[in-house]
């Protein structure tokens, strides 16, 4: 069965910084695009970063100088950090997996989903 189960979520200070992590399983990691989208509060869901089997990233435009995006084969792991907190960064964040065409940032691209994990960023 595909899982993707995230961690790391929590409550921060603006300013601070963040690392998510998701742990996979049930499916071919290496061989899927992998990566995060969020949810704002009354949002849809957003792409915020997305990694390839060949570690090509796609990072939303407006996160690209405060994210980073890491993955791990043999752990079957991917990770992302964000620095520079703001309050506008609370959200669910979602770890997605899929084989998109290409390194997609639209969530209709992506079959396996996470639960989810809380980020509240306090001013």
């Amino acid at each position: 069965q595909e899982q993707l189960v995230e961690s790391g979520g929590g409550s921060v200070q603006a300013g601070g910084s963040l690392r998510l992590s998701c742990a996979a399983s049930g499916f071919d990691f290496s061989g899927s695009i992998v990566g995060w989208f969020r949810q704002l509060p009354g949002k849809e869901r957003e792409g915020v970063a997305v990694i390839s089997a060949f570690n090509v990233r796609n990072i939303d435009d407006s996160l690209r100088d405060r994210v980073t995006i890491s993955r791990d084969n043999t752990k079957s792991t991917v990770n992302l950090q964000i620095d520079r907190l703001q309050p506008d960064d609370t959200a669910i964040y979602y770890c997605v997996a899929g084989r998109p065409p290409y390194i997609s940032l639209r969530r209709i691209h992506y079959e396996y989903w996470g639960q989810g994990t809380q980020v509240t960023v306090s001013s």
